[in-house]
């Protein structure tokens, strides 16, 4: 009798007993409601689009200036309001000739502002850090970034110092007579091999270009070069930095081993270097088309490559080159245009091993200069 009374208290406590665990369970659940949500590095993509998200919008609400040397006096209402000019478009952005008229005196100036779309440019969190590095880039063959401005709609604009003169592909589209005098082209040459070797070796975290053709190089009034541009595709996102990639390669600047823009390097920008550097002795662009009645497209290297095999190189410069010089001076020209020629090709070697470094490039570069030098003291 007791055991039957027993057995029948437990089968009235098991329920109530199961009653009590789950109330436990969920005041557990109440204490830690962290861990009903979806974590950020776990595997729900839900909750990281949401996360992200949320990051996101926080940070579209603020608006900053980060201003460097040479822009230290820069404010917003300086940037915002300055009446600008359109002087150039791309698929990610829109270029300003910009006027800074200050309390009506004469302490203006012009800037060249670059604004990136919204949806094409990186989020705040990628973009801080990289613009920071491209604001400390400080050498004289390289366009500074003077100030950086993010809005609180997601809009980026850079400020850089504006060039009167037009770009290195304006130049040589002109085909006036300072483009074929060997002392301007060599110096643009040295340039440009000196602030590409700065980005590569120069700073503490090496910077590519990722896009240099001479469109983005610019010029000031004694035709010194200034390579714009370097490291921008790292302020895009992954889908606007193809969409470059792919310019450039129509253009014919694109190192054959690279398919993606994420992958581009050290040794891509010394291929788009011995590029412009064919463009500057030859005058001809990247992608040169056969004849008017046919779509075959032929790349410069591949051009030089086969008058080198033909001992036909000189005909592949301007006459303007050395239409001055006689005797040894003019032979000493051409020599040198033969070994910058030569220069420029070993960058545009189908192998990325054997494309020399920037720092290389303009060594020898420099060695050419002095040669020629010290043949105009012998003569």
């Amino acid at each position: 009798m007791k055991q039957t009374q027993f057995l029948k208290f437990l089968f009235l406590l098991i329920p109530f007993t199961f009653i009590i665990f789950i109330l436990i369970i969920y005041l557990l659940k109440r204490k830690n409601p962290e861990k009903n949500q979806p974590s950020e590095t776990g595997d729900p993509e839900l909750g990281n689009t949401i996360n992200k998200n949320n990051k996101e919008e926080e940070e579209e609400e603020e608006e900053e200036l980060m201003c460097f040397q040479g822009g230290e006096d820069l404010t917003v209402p300086d940037i915002l309001d300055a009446p600008g000019e359109v002087i150039g478009k791309s698929s990610y952005g829109t270029l300003y000739k910009a006027n800074l008229y200050r309390n009506n005196n004469n302490n203006n100036s012009i800037l060249l502002l670059r604004f990136l779309r919204p949806a094409c440019s990186g989020t705040i969190r990628e973009v801080i850090p990289v613009v920071h590095a491209i604001g400390l880039v400080r050498h004289s063959n390289l366009v500074p970034l003077k100030a950086f401005y993010m809005g609180p709609r997601g809009e980026k604009l850079l400020v850089h110092p504006f060039y009167a003169h037009p770009n290195l592909a304006q130049f040589i589209k002109d085909s006036n007579n300072e483009s074929h005098k060997w002392d301007v082209i060599y110096s643009i040459a040295l340039g440009l091999a000196k602030g590409l070797a700065y980005l590569h070796t120069g700073l503490h975290k090496p910077i590519i270009h990722g896009n240099l053709k001479s469109k983005n190089v610019l010029l000031g009034s004694d035709f010194q070069p200034y390579i714009s541009d370097y490291g921008l595709h790292l302020v895009l996102n992954p889908t606007a930095g193809q969409e470059m990639l792919e310019t450039s390669a129509a253009q014919g600047y694109k190192a054959p081993e690279l398919m993606k823009m994420k992958d581009v390097s050290e040794s891509t920008d010394i291929y788009s270097l011995g590029i412009l550097l064919l463009e500057l002795l030859t005058g001809k662009e990247p992608v040169i088309t056969a004849n008017s009645s046919d779509s075959e497209q032929l790349y410069l290297p591949n051009v030089i490559r086969r008058a080198i095999l033909d001992h036909r190189i000189n005909d592949m410069y301007h006459p303007q080159i050395v239409s001055n010089q006689t005797g040894k001076q003019r032979h000493k020209t051409e020599d040198c245009a033969l070994k910058l020629v030569q220069l420029a090709m070993s960058c545009c070697s189908a192998s990325p091993s054997l494309r020399p470094e920037a720092s290389e490039v303009a060594r020898k570069v420099e060695e050419i200069g002095k040669e020629q030098a010290l043949q105009h003291k012998r003569t």
